[in-house]
């Protein structure tokens, strides 16, 4: 049996340009608007969460407000943040692991790489470090020595069908997910590529601790998907226009491929 794969919208931020999004953009005072997702995977009753997104006392301290609390985006596919016992970590940044706390039962899976990124010496410079909140990255080392914690050092298996892979560059432990649909290999891209052109057009995204890999990824994103079509950047509005809604407004359907 194939994964159903859900992108669940809970924020956007739309008062910036494409200076935010491209290095070397030719028009990068031009409006361009980003989304916030988690994703779920189902397969039967077993249901699998990459990323948490962050909540309201986040969105406070960063002035980026949210359009719902994580647990009230996945409560139309009648999953409450208690019931999650599996999470995949794609990385540290805030708005990825800015609620772990809210899911107390989960496992984490999670990139070697990343937890020594996010606790060594590179968070002694403000630029690296300002994506990361302090307390999302002590709840992941809480989970270590709760026993919740799964590392990977590289490609790993979270479940038949559902691989994580490490590709780096916007963090130095960013891993993608490829999960097995329908529609084919699907690759839950996350912040290795931000936004189709990101990767169609090889422009890298401006935060960044290693650029040759953030170029390198967007080759193993090619290589991990069945079809370019079902590579899904982890922040493009466009995904919501090219899937299907799926249960609510602000959920999209990823695993029957694009309309």
């Amino acid at each position: 049996m194939n994964w159903e794969v859900y992108a669940v919208k809970y924020a956007d931020r739309n008062a910036r340009t494409r200076a935010d999004s491209f290095i070397f953009d030719d028009n990068h005072d031009a409006p361009h608007a980003m989304d916030y997702f988690m994703w779920v995977l189902r397969r039967g009753d077993r249901v699998i969460l990459v990323d948490t997104g962050y909540d309201g006392p986040e969105a406070a301290a960063r002035d980026r407000p949210i359009r719902m609390e994580p647990g009230a985006a996945l409560a139309p596919l009648g999953i409450r943040p208690e019931d999650i016992d599996t999470l995949i970590v794609t990385h540290l940044h805030y708005d990825h692991a800015g609620g772990l706390h809210l899911f107390p039962n989960a496992h984490l899976h999670l990139q070697t790489a990343e937890m020594a990124y996010a606790t060594g010496p590179c968070m002694c410079h403000d630029t690296l470090r300002m994506p990361f909140t302090a307390a999302h990255v002590c709840e992941a080392v809480t989970r270590l020595y709760r026993g919740k914690l799964t590392f990977h050092d590289g490609d790993g298996e979270i479940a038949d069908g559902v691989t994580v892979h490490c590709i780096g560059g916007h963090s130095r432990g960013l891993q993608a997910v490829r999960v097995r649909t329908d529609a084919g290999w699907l690759v839950l891209a996350s912040d290795a590529a931000h936004y189709y052109e990101n990767f169609q057009a090889r422009k890298p995204f401006p935060i960044v601790v290693d650029l040759q890999d953030m170029l390198d990824g967007f080759d193993t994103l090619a290589r991990l998907a069945s079809d370019p079509k079902l590579i899904v950047p982890g922040h493009d509005p466009l995904v919501r226009d090219l899937f299907p809604q799926g249960v609510a407004e602000h959920i999209t359907r990823l695993d029957q491929g694009q309309t």
